[in-house]
C-alpha cells in the first residue's frame, strides 16, 4: 500500500466512524432540542438536525428537491474526492490525511441525510448571546481538512506547483516545469 492511501484510510477510518458513533450516542442519549452544558456561557451539547446544508442553507426549501439536491451533491464530492486522491503524487502524505478527513466527514453528513434526511448537528459554541451554528464532528473533520490543504497550498504552493502522480503523467513519470521549454 503507498503512503498516501495508508495515510487517507488512516484518517478516514478515524473521522467517518468517530461522526457516526458520536451521531448514534446524541440520537440515543438526548431527546430532540435537548441540551447538556459542559462550560456555562460557551459549550453546550444539543440535539439538533439540520435539513439544509451548511449554516442551515435551503433548510427552508421544499423536502421534494432539497433531499435529492443535498444527496446528489455529496455523490458528486465523494467522487471528486476520490478523483484529487488518485492524482495526488505518492509522497503527499499531508493532502491525503486531509482528504480522507473531508471524504470521512462528507460521508458522515451524507449518510445521516439517507438514514434520517437531515443532518443531526449536537456541537454548539457561543460566547455572551453570540451562538455559532451546532455543528458535528463531520464538519469538524472537513473543515480541518480543507484547513490544512489551503495551508499546504499557501505554505508549500511553489513546490506543489508542476508535480503529477506518475499514474498521470505521460509515460508514467511525473512531469516538472513546463514540458514546452528545452531542459538545459
Amino acid at each position: 500500500m503507498s503512503p498516501k492511501l495508508a495515510w487517507f484510510l488512516t484518517f478516514f477510518v478515524v473521522a467517518y466512524p468517530l461522526d457516526q458513533l458520536t451521531k448514534r450516542w446524541i440520537v440515543s442519549n438526548f431527546y430532540y432540542g435537548e441540551t447538556w452544558t459542559l462550560i456555562p456561557g460557551l459549550f453546550d451539547l444539543t440535539h439538533v438536525r439540520n435539513p439544509g446544508g451548511a449554516f442551515s442553507v435551503l433548510a427552508g426549501a421544499s423536502a421534494d428537491w432539497r433531499l435529492p439536491f443535498f444527496l446528489g451533491a455529496g455523490g458528486i464530492a465523494v467522487v471528486l474526492l476520490l478523483v484529487f486522491l488518485r492524482r495526488l503524487p505518492p509522497e503527499a502524505r499531508l493532502s491525503a490525511a486531509a482528504l480522507g478527513m473531508i471524504l470521512g466527514g462528507a460521508l458522515g453528513n451524507l449518510t445521516d441525510r439517507i438514514v434520517y434526511g437531515e443532518v443531526i448537528d449536537w456541537l454548539d459554541v457561543h460566547i455572551g448571546s453570540y451562538t455559532w451554528p451546532t455543528f458535528n464532528v463531520a464538519d469538524s473533520c472537513i473543515v480541518v481538512g480543507v484547513g490544512v490543504l489551503l495551508l499546504e497550498v499557501f505554505l508549500y504552493g511553489d513546490e506543489l506547483e508542476g508535480k503529477a502522480a506518475p499514474d498521470e503523467a505521460e509515460g508514467g513519470r511525473s512531469v516538472v516545469g513546463d514540458p514546452e521549454q528545452p531542459s538545459a
